[in-house]
């Protein structure tokens, strides 16, 4: 299948590669730690980046709950059938632990040319082996860091990687941190052949997973797509959320029915803590670890109210990325359903509630574009976009724009979004907004007023500056 999008990830890693080519980094070698959500296509990426490369290079794919001898003898295997100059100085060898593993690795990468050694799922040998990551750090040192060699650590489990490259950790200050993230919405529109509104629905629902995006046959509208999706069981749209959840969260889990809890619409502690206990609710103590774990993991979001006066404890949670959003309340119940040949009924499900979902699905995607068309002239100190909100969500604020973040030192404007296909935002939601305006500290009766809107803006209306689809696809161009 051809790759498409991921041009700015390609580059990054070209970027590296070429420090190593041109030895002009502090070390002949460099190290890259990448990580990412599961399924968000690391793999493939870092594949692609290899063939692209023009140099030899090996891949090394760890198993999970591997005995940790047999994942060395892979690992050395791998090695001995790559195309590194010295495959076959390694091939035989038996590592008996993973010092002569790595080793096996410098001796395979050549001293005087350029090449790749990647290792995928490395938080799997973590687990397995709690040497690894000393051994790691110590032929990086002392062996690997002296070549030409561009080492690539790919992981799923973000806490995990993040604790790879954390003080006083073995490998701290030794690698370069990349994120993978989905394809963005501009990727999703040129793969989906929508215009920008549509494309901006197609995100919401595949979350830009690669796989999922690619099953999408260009030009296909949403509500033929998501026909075609739970008329299969074994569509991408309904594997790769379970898929997703289950290679880190068993079904039985607390984590997974916190999960459930906010991707039913939950938002605030006490809220999921009584629809995660089942009977009762779920204790604080039990709570509150469970929440920072899934925050660590990239799995949740939380969002604060953005104004001049700080409300930490005034939180909303929300599940980070918007296919798991959209699977957990739509698709999860409805697999049931579509297993036994009654898509029909899922179909009907989303349907009912697609308009009322997608208006606050939408909202954490219009902050992340607006933050990239921002600062700009009319707001050129414009650094954070969040919301707003009181204990009782009334108001509630869509769009807060200031300098800074969690507690601003100036609000520049505040907004609202309207998403609807027909309506566009008018003289009501113009009124509703003036009205909540004052309620946000650090507001006053001068403060601009802004709109975001699928279906454009009525004429005549005192707004500082308003934005569609269009400018928000245009953002990640």
């Amino acid at each position: 299948m051809e790759f498409k999008g991921r041009a700015a990830d390609l580059d990054q890693l070209a970027r590296q590669l070429r420090l190593v080519v041109d030895g002009a980094g502090a070390t002949r070698g460099r190290s890259v730690i990448m990580m990412g959500r599961r399924r968000v296509g690391k793999s493939r990426l870092v594949q692609e980046f290899c063939d692209r490369s023009a140099v030899p290079y090996v891949v090394f794919q760890a198993t999970r709950a591997r005995n940790p001898v047999a994942e060395r003898a892979d690992f050395t295997a791998a090695l001995a059938h790559s195309a590194l100059p010295g495959a076959e100085l390694v091939a035989g060898l038996q590592a008996a632990d993973w010092n002569q593993a790595l080793r096996s690795l410098a001796l395979a990468v050549p001293d005087d040319a350029p090449s790749i050694a990647v290792i995928d799922e490395v938080p799997w040998l973590v687990e397995r082996d709690s040497e690894f990551e000393g051994a790691l750090q110590t032929v990086w040192d002392r062996h690997l860091s002296a070549k030409p060699v561009l080492l690539v650590l790919v992981g799923s489990d973000m806490s995990v990687m993040e604790a790879l490259q954390s003080h006083g950790r073995p490998f701290f200050g030794r690698a370069t941190k990349m994120t993978v993230r989905p394809l963005h919405l501009a990727d999703v529109q040129a793969a989906t052949g929508l215009d920008a509104a549509e494309a901006m629905d197609a995100l919401l629902i595949t979350g830009g997973f690669p796989e999922i995006v690619q099953s999408w046959r260009p030009g296909t509208p949403r509500t033929e797509f998501l026909s075609d999706a739970v008329s299969n069981p074994l569509s991408p749209l309904l594997v790769a959320g379970e898929l997703s959840l289950l290679g880190e969260f068993p079904e039985s889990s607390h984590s997974r029915a916190v999960l459930e809890a906010v991707g039913s619409g939950e938002r605030t502690f006490s809220t999921i803590a009584a629809q995660a206990g089942g009977a009762g609710a779920l204790p604080s103590g039990t709570l509150s670890p469970l929440l920072n774990t899934l925050l660590a993991k990239r799995v949740l979001a939380v969002d604060l109210p953005l104004s001049t006066k700080p409300d930490s404890k005034n939180k909303r949670y929300r599940i980070a990325d918007p296919y798991l959003r959209f699977w957990l309340a739509f698709l999860r119940r409805g697999i049931p359903l579509i297993e036994r040949g009654r898509g029909d009924l899922a179909l009907e499900r989303i349907e009912r509630s697609w308009t009322t979902w997608r208006g606050r699905a939408i909202e954490p995607v219009v902050r992340e574009s607006l933050l990239r068309l921002l600062p700009n002239d009319p707001w050129p100190e414009t650094e954070a976009v969040g919301g707003w909100w009181n204990r009782q969500n009334n108001p509630e604020i869509d769009l807060i724009g200031a300098d800074r973040e969690p507690v601003a030192g100036a609000v520049h404007f505040i907004g609202s979004v309207k998403w609807l296909e027909s309506q566009p935002f008018g003289r009501r939601e113009y009124d509703a907004l003036v009205r909540d305006a004052l309620a946000v500290p650090g507001t006053g009766p001068d403060t601009p007023l802004v709109a975001v809107s699928r279906s454009g803006v009525t004429e005549g209306l005192p707004l500082a500056a308003h934005w569609g689809p269009e400018d928000l696809a245009d953002a990640w161009r």
